[in-house]
C-alpha cells in the first residue's frame, strides 16, 4: 500500500460552515446518506434516518457523560487569572489538567475557584506539560463541579452555549468525557423509542472521549502520528446484542467513530465482542479491515484528522471528499453541532 500523507485527506472549509450552535430540534439537521461502495449520495433530515435502518439491525450508541470540566479560578497570591480543563482522575481529589497559562502554574501554585467552595494545589508536572492538581471542597465534588464548571467545547466554537445538556446525548450515563460523542446529539428519546419500537436493537457501550480528539496529526506520513489514550467497557448486554445481530445477518451501525473505535477495540479475531473493558489507541485509517461495524452515522469532521481518516477507511477517501465537497455545496454544517453524515450499504427505505 502506498503510503498516506496528511494531506491526502485535505478539504477546504469556509469558516461559515462551522456550525456554532445547536438546532432547537435535535433531529431536524440535515443527513446527507453516502453509498460506501459507490459513492452515490442522497439528501434527507436526520430524523428520517429511521427509514433506512432495518429489523435486525443493531445500533451502537456511546453512553459517556461530558464533564463540566472547564474551570475559571484565579491564583490565590496574585488573583491572576488561571484556566483548568480537567483530562483524567488520577485519584479520588487528584486530576490530570491542563492550566492556562501554563508559566503561572508551578507546583506549589494555589488556585481559588467561585466562593472559595473549590480549591486546587499544582503537585506536579506531568507528561505534555499537563499538571495535576488536588482538589479540596465542600461537599460533593461533582455536584460542586457541575455548579461552577463549563463544558469543555472545541476551540472553533466560539459561541457560548446557553444550555449545557446541549453538549449531551439524551442517554449520556457515565461521566468522563472531556468531549461529546457528537454524532448521537441528533438523537431524541421520541426517535430512539421508534427504532427500537421497528425491531433494531440498540446497544450501548461507553467510551470516555479524551481532549485528544481534536490534536491536529502533525506527521506528514499519518502512520508516524501517536493516538491518544481513552477507556472504554463494553457490557455483556452489549456484547450479546452486537452478536446476536451479526449471527442474524443483521446490520452493527455505530453512532459516532468513538462508538466504532469501542467495538473494534474489543472485537476478537472471530469477529465477535465479549464483556470487556480497557484503554484503547487504535487508529483506523484506509487499509483497515473491519471486524465488527457494517455501517457509520457519524458528523463532518476537521480536514487532515483521524476523524476523517477512519471514515475514509469505511467508505474510501475519494467517496468521503467527493461527499464532503458536495456537502459544501449544499451549505451542509460541519463539525460538533453539525450536520450528519449515514454511511451505508443501500438507499433502499425500510418502511416497515
Amino acid at each position: 500500500m502506498n503510503e498516506l500523507k496528511k494531506s491526502d485527506f485535505y478539504f477546504d472549509l469556509p469558516e461559515e460552515l462551522i456550525a456554532q450552535d445547536p438546532l432547537e430540534d435535535r433531529s431536524g439537521s440535515r443527513l446527507l446518506l453516502l453509498n460506501k461502495y459507490d459513492g452515490s449520495t442522497e439528501h434527507h433530515i436526520f430524523k428520517e434516518i429511521i427509514d433506512y435502518l432495518r429489523p435486525g439491525d443493531c445500533l451502537v450508541l456511546n453512553n459517556t457523560k461530558v464533564l463540566p470540566a472547564r474551570l475559571m479560578g484565579v491564583k490565590e497570591d496574585t488573583g491572576a487569572a488561571i484556566e483548568l480543563l480537567l483530562l483524567k482522575r488520577k485519584e479520588k481529589d487528584i486530576w490530570e489538567t491542563l492550566v492556562r497559562p501554563g508559566k503561572k502554574a508551578r507546583p506549589g501554585t494555589h488556585i481559588v475557584f467561585g466562593d472559595s467552595c473549590l480549591r486546587a494545589e499544582i503537585i506536579k508536572i506531568a507528561e505534555e506539560g499537563n499538571r495535576l492538581v488536588r482538589f479540596t471542597y465542600d461537599g460533593i465534588f461533582e455536584e460542586v463541579l457541575d455548579r461552577l464548571g463549563e463544558m469543555p467545547l472545541p476551540p472553533y466554537i466560539t459561541h457560548k452555549l446557553q444550555d449545557k445538556n446541549r453538549y449531551q446525548t439524551v442517554y449520556a450515563k457515565y461521566e468522563g468525557s472531556a468531549a461529546a460523542p457528537t454524532a448521537g446529539l441528533h438523537f431524541t428519546k421520541e426517535l430512539l423509542q421508534r427504532i427500537e419500537e421497528k425491531g433494531i436493537s440498540i446497544a450501548y457501550v461507553t467510551l470516555h472521549v479524551g481532549l485528544g480528539t481534536f490534536r491536529p496529526v502533525k506527521a506528514d506520513n499519518i502512520l508516524e502520528h501517536h493516538m491518544h489514550s481513552e477507556y472504554y467497557q463494553v457490557t455483556r448486554e452489549a456484547a450479546e446484542k452486537i452478536n446476536h445481530a451479526r449471527a442474524e445477518g443483521g446490520r452493527v451501525i455505530c453512532v459516532g467513530t468513538t462508538s466504532c473505535r469501542t467495538v473494534e477495540s474489543a472485537a476478537r479475531e472471530d469477529g465477535t465482542l465479549q464483556e470487556c473493558c480497557d484503554n484503547t489507541e487504535i487508529f483506523i485509517y484506509p487499509g483497515y479491515r473491519f471486524k465488527i461495524m457494517d455501517c457509520l452515522i457519524t458528523n463532518f469532521h476537521l480536514p487532515e484528522s483521524t476523524l476523517v481518516m477512519l471514515v475514509s477507511a469505511l467508505a474510501g477517501r475519494e467517496n468521503v471528499l467527493h461527499a464532503y465537497e458536495e456537502a459544501k455545496r449544499e451549505k451542509y454544517r460541519f463539525f460538533s453541532f453539525g450536520d450528519a453524515m449515514f454511511l451505508t450499504d443501500s438507499f433502499t427505505k425500510d418502511n416497515k
